[in-house]
């Protein structure tokens, strides 16, 4: 595996107009070049070159692709995905017919939408009579019952359908009942009149029309419901009919979208056409063999290594390690990893997994954790194709809680720790008991200090493992200087070094003395002197490269110094102080995590165990699943972000991101 960025090669090739279709088609399926505008290269020759926009028809090929979208969307299936482009396939397009087409597919639904609408409206009536019944809020409510002698009761119903009511006429005996809002009666009272409403005067009749009006709008509602899931089908079924052609439609307007943003990079002559851009150095053979077959040899390609430009205008592609999907996204969450840098994915899923063990070490609760990482995967699998919502639970979280919760049941073997209960003696030391000073802590770890200890070795281990990746990181690119004498560099790293060398001497001592000799003060001394001299050898590595800096008094230059060696020593000293004691709260959390479990052992205690003290277990431990899972899991994010990717992840890297048929994720590669 390499852990390095990915080496890049810049592009440039030259071919006729004439070829230009068959190469952008040729690009677009090998899909590994990700354009710069020549301009850049030759901005003295960008006069002279053309450069061909379509944006109007780009736009409106977008806009037609969201429309079909927006109907996959409406029948709730997965939208069409690169996975169904092929550029063999490639069409020509009719933007006006294809609108045509889905005009046609609209005004369908649209027809259905208002069915569905009006479903919908009676459907909203007859709840909040329904509501107003079963609460008996009759002072909302008008129900009248009695006879009608002119007309029909259903001709009453369709004149009343504006608003919310309902006609009972299924029981001679008991006479038709009608109930309205009261708030209606005003509207409802002259249409009565009209079709002769005669009140009843018998008051059982009024007692029983109450049960029979819930009765009647249960009923009304179960079939008004099953009206609108009908409904539903029926706009799922219009669009699932028109699929196979909506689907070859957007695969040709995508097809020339992409096609259209290869060519919005291409600049022009009266018979050539120019373009540039970078591809990873293992593809440049395939690529450079793939335009000459094209272009029929027509073609001029020159080739440039990454070293020959700014390193801050060559993007960034990484190595896929499919296993570590989870810590890539919070790699790239935080930022693009310099070109030609490490690439942090493999440490931090170390760091990271280390961190939630120490912090969440328990076997049995670790267990829950992976069972419902493998159960969410399980889901996604299952639904592969389908619409996937948005949401915070995701794929890649799932298979981040299998590696949680592996590692908890790692750090929960070690620990002893099973749902809280020691079944098996620990491999390294009893958690539970050094927190709780029970007398069962066995080895060198015989209470939280010990643990705070631990936590603490953790951290410089941590601290020291970032600054060496940043002199490795810092040696590649040359930049001694930085190398030599910046704070994470390496004098940085040897102030940290003595100063925690000095500070267990002092802990060892009894918090007494410091350890004896002339080591300590040269140590600190001679690194401390030599960063005084920071600014004037900065100065002068930058006039000797070329640069023109403003001119400063000598005075002005001495002050410059001080105030910079002033910084240096504080972030130096506080700095690396802060960042190994922030670990510190990776015994916190632990400690929090054993004294949670106790505190619901004794509750469990209190209610007399049985199948009282069993349901005070359970919970106890889902909510210590939830709560502290949760807080372990975002304290371990901090502290890596924070305390580890600050000491050699600088971050200003461009990402790399090619035009093809079938990108891969982010700025992951697969060669």
């Amino acid at each position: 595996m390499n852990l390095f960025t990915v080496p890049m090669k810049l592009l440039t090739a030259v071919v006729l107009e004439s070829k230009t279709e068959a190469v952008v088609q040729e690009l677009l399926r090998l899909g590994v070049l990700d354009f710069i505008h020549v301009e850049k290269l030759a901005p003295d020759q960008a006069a002279r070159l053309l450069v061909k926009t379509e944006i109007s028809d780009r736009s409106t090929i977008l806009d037609t692709r969201m429309r079909i979208e927006a109907l996959y969307r409406q029948a709730g299936f997965s939208v069409p995905g690169s996975r169904l482009l092929n550029i063999d396939a490639l069409q020509d397009y009719e933007i006006a017919a294809y609108n045509r087409q889905l005009d046609q597919i609209t005004n369908a639904l649209q027809l259905i939408r208002e069915k569905q609408k009006s479903i919908s409206q009676a459907l909203i009536r007859v709840d909040e009579l329904l509501q107003y019944c079963r609460e008996e809020k009759l002072q909302y409510l008008d129900i009248r019952v009695g006879s009608i002698e002119h007309g029909e009761a259903q001709t009453l119903d369709s004149r009343l359908a504006p608003y919310a009511h309902l006609i009972l006429d299924d029981s001679p005996d008991d006479g038709a009942v009608v109930l309205t809002l009261r708030r209606d009666a005003s509207q409802v009272t002259p249409l009565l009149d009209k079709f002769g409403w005669v009140e009843s005067v018998q008051v059982a009749k009024q007692k029983q029309a109450l049960k029979r009006l819930i009765a009647g709008l249960e009923k009304q509602q179960s079939s008004l419901s099953e009206n609108l899931e009908q409904v539903k089908l029926q706009i799922t079924d219009r669009i699932k009919k028109e699929e196979a052609p909506l689907e070859a439609m957007w695969c040709n307007l995508r097809l020339h979208e992409l096609i259209g943003e290869i060519e919005s990079n291409f600049s022009h002559t009266r018979n050539t056409t120019i373009f540039s851009g970078w591809v990873p150095q293992e593809s440049q053979r395939l690529l450079e063999e793939a335009v000459k077959t094209a272009s029929e040899g027509e073609c001029i390609i020159e080739w440039i290594d990454a070293q020959q430009m700014p390193r801050s205008e060559v993007p960034v592609a990484t190595r896929e390690i499919p296993v570590l999907s989870p810590f890539q996204r919070m790699v790239d969450n935080y930022s693009t990893p310099e070109y030609g840098s490490i690439n942090p994915t493999p440490f931090i899923a170390v760091s990271y997994m280390a961190m939630f063990g120490l912090m969440f070490g328990d076997a049995g609760q670790g267990l829950v954790i992976l069972l419902l990482g493998v159960l969410g995967l399980r889901h996604f699998s299952k639904r592969k194709g389908q619409l996937q919502q948005g949401g915070m639970i995701t794929e890649n979280l799932c298979k981040l809680f299998v590696y949680l919760g592996s590692a908890s049941i790692i750090a929960g073997i070690l620990f002893g720790s099973y749902f809280g209960y020691e079944w098996f003696p620990p491999l390294w030391f009893n958690y539970h008991a050094a927190v709780m000073g029970t007398g069962h802590a066995s080895g060198a770890v015989q209470d939280v200090y010990d643990i705070l200890k631990i936590t603490i070795w953790f951290g410089i281990i941590i601290i020291g493992c970032g600054l060496v990746l940043n002199w490795i990181n810092l040696f590649i690119k040359k930049d001694y200087f930085h190398l030599l004498l910046d704070k994470n560099g390496i004098v940085g790293g040897w102030l940290f070094g003595c100063g925690v060398w000095g500070a267990f001497s002092f802990v060892a001592s009894g918090y007494k003395k410091l350890p004896e000799g002339r080591f300590l003060p040269l140590a600190f001394g001679i690194p401390i002197f030599i960063l005084l001299f920071k600014v004037p050898i900065h100065h002068y590595l930058k006039v000797k490269e070329g640069h023109v800096l403003a001119h400063k008094s000598i005075g002005s230059f001495i002050m410059d110094s001080v105030l910079e060696w002033v910084v240096d020593m504080l972030e130096i000293f506080s700095g690396f102080l802060a960042n190994t004691l922030s670990f510190m709260r990776v015994a916190g959390l632990g400690i929090a995590h054993v004294s949670l479990m106790a505190a619901f052992f004794e509750m469990n205690e209190l209610v007399g165990g049985g199948i009282a003290g069993l349901v005070v277990t359970l919970i106890g431990n889902a909510l210590v699943i939830a709560l502290e899972g949760l807080s372990a899991g975002i304290q371990a994010l901090r502290l890596n972000y924070y305390e580890f990717f600050t000491k050699y992840f600088t971050g200003k890297g461009l990402s790399y991101n090619p035009v093809a048929l079938h990108p891969h994720a982010g700025r992951q590669v697969r060669i």
